[in-house]
């Protein structure tokens, strides 16, 4: 899981460039899945509010029903789930 958190990070970073539209349905799918495992990871270690964090998250990047926040929004909503991403998997490495 921790390799997923690492590039998960970096994609949402390259979203801040300019890519092709099919590139950020990719990003915002890949992070539905990875935001739903993290909730149930997190439900199952009994940590609700992080559950309901990542929960919440999934529902936010999810691709169905689009959230129009607008691109600059978006890249603010990228970079802080990137950089806690980034927390989140050195916190992982520490404890291994």
């Amino acid at each position: 899981m921790n390799k997923l958190l690492l590039i998960l990070a970096f994609a949402l970073l390259a979203c801040l460039l300019p890519m092709p539209y099919g590139y950020f349905m990719l990003v915002r799918f890949a992070a539905m899945i990875i935001f739903g495992l993290m909730a149930l990871i997190y439900y199952q270690e009994q940590k609700e509010g992080m559950a309901i964090f990542f929960g919440a998250m999934a529902l936010l990047f999810q691709p169905i029903i689009k959230i129009s926040l607008g691109r600059t929004m978006w890249n603010v909503v990228d970079v802080v789930m990137a950089i806690i991403l980034l927390a989140i998997w050195y916190k992982n490495k520490q404890k291994c």
